[in-house]
């Protein structure tokens, strides 16, 4: 009994040793060794930062092709986040705004990015949190060799007073700054609107020509269009170099439509910080409509779009239909959604999103032949269905 149970064990230890994979210690070579011989962590990284004796976690967002041994020289930006992202985590923050925005489309964002997080209990206009805010962007700075002549400093809402502030306090470190839904007169401090005949002033002659630009949403309930409309006419009064867009119709959180303009990026590339050439006095203030202004078609026009559109697979993805003067879509599910023309060659959602549109393909014959919808991020193609196609893709 005793040596069948002795050949047991000797079998099993026997099939371990076949099967078990070759040890590794401290200077052999590892079996996985060499798999990503050029690996370098990116994306969004925790970080921390000491001040004073307290400890800070934040985050910094490096390129996919960041690497720490090549040496490049990359564009940095500070990015101040919002009332409702305070905390102590260090991550939220990349919830909204700019972090958003480069999760949407890194191709646009070729910048390290620091943001820094605002404990709760506090403003970015505390001396110590502006502070802190620059504590991390030279440590970031440093590590990671970012270009102190091509720094940029961005933010919305909450994170606006701050950046002001900054803006105001170290003019000349900046490249550039870009502003969401900001003003330089914080709910928290009313009676800074005492000073309104004197403080945008002060703050426009303190900046210069720092190149900025300013967005906010027309019917903005929390920090008020004048607010911006304010610093507009301060920095264009004093030979500033300014832009400043409204959004119709857009209420506090403007922000999404901010930092999702494809050219922000390379208007912020477009400035450094040159001691021997400043940027030329500049001033636009634009209006920005929420939807373009629909074109009236006639009844015969409206009829054109009508029809059945399959997608890749063939499957039935929407159906186009009049009803009266308008042109509605229904989706598969049975929802329907107006459509309105831009063109004879673009279709919108009136009651939907800004940035999506529906591009219409005709034939040599101006039949349409397929719709191309396209938002921000991605794109679906919808094929006309011939009558011959609907009668066969209909189940038996």
């Amino acid at each position: 009994m005793m040596k069948k149970r002795m050949h047991r064990i000797a079998k099993a230890l026997a099939f371990c040793l076949v099967v078990a994979p070759a040890p590794t210690w401290a200077g052999a070579p590892s079996p996985f060794h060499g798999a990503h011989p050029e690996f370098q962590e990116t994306g969004f990284l925790n970080r921390t930062v000491d001040l004073h004796g307290a400890t800070y976690r934040f985050q910094v967002y490096l390129p996919e092709d960041f690497r720490r041994d090549d040496r490049r020289q990359w564009p940095v930006i500070l990015f101040l986040h919002g009332r409702g992202e305070r905390g102590g985590e260090g991550m939220w923050q990349t919830q909204v705004g700019l972090p958003s925005a480069v999760r949407d489309h890194p191709e646009r964002w070729p910048f390290i990015i620091v943001m820094p997080q605002c404990p709760q209990l506090h403003y970015w206009t505390d001396p110590d949190m502006m502070t802190m805010a620059l504590a991390a962007l030279d440590q970031e700075t440093i590590e990671f060799h970012a270009d102190t002549s091509r720094t940029y400093l961005t933010a919305l809402s909450l994170g606006g007073y701050g950046a002001w502030e900054l803006a105001r306090t170290y003019p000349k470190r900046w490249a550039a700054i870009a502003l969401a839904a900001s003003g330089i007169f914080w709910s928290y401090a009313p009676e800074r609107w005492h000073e309104v005949a004197t403080l945008p002033g002060e703050y426009a002659h303190a900046i210069g020509r720092t190149p900025i630009w300013l967005f906010h949403g027309s019917d903005d309930p929390v920090v008020p269009v004048r607010e911006d409309e304010l610093m507009y006419a301060a920095l264009k009064a004093s030979g500033g170099h300014v832009r400043y867009w409204v959004y119709q119709n857009l209420k506090h959180d403007c922000w999404f439509r901010a930092f999702n303009e494809s050219d922000l990026p390379r208007w912020l590339l477009a400035h450094r910080v040159d001691p021997k050439q400043e940027p030329a006095p500049f001033a636009e203030r634009l209006v920005i409509p929420l939807h373009p202004p629909a074109l009236h078609l006639t009844p015969a026009q409206l009829e054109s779009f009508a029809g059945e559109y399959a997608d890749e697979h063939g499957a039935l993805a929407v159906t186009i239909f009049r009803q009266g003067d308008q042109l509605y879509e229904k989706g598969i599910h049975g929802e329907i959604t107006e459509l309105a023309a831009e063109s004879l060659a673009t279709l919108f959602y009136p009651n939907g999103s800004s940035m999506t549109r529906i591009a219409v393909e005709r034939d040599p014959e101006g039949h349409i032949t397929e719709l191309v919808l396209r938002d921000d991020r991605h794109e679906e193609r919808w094929e006309r269905m011939r009558l011959d196609s609907r009668i066969h893709s209909q189940p038996e």
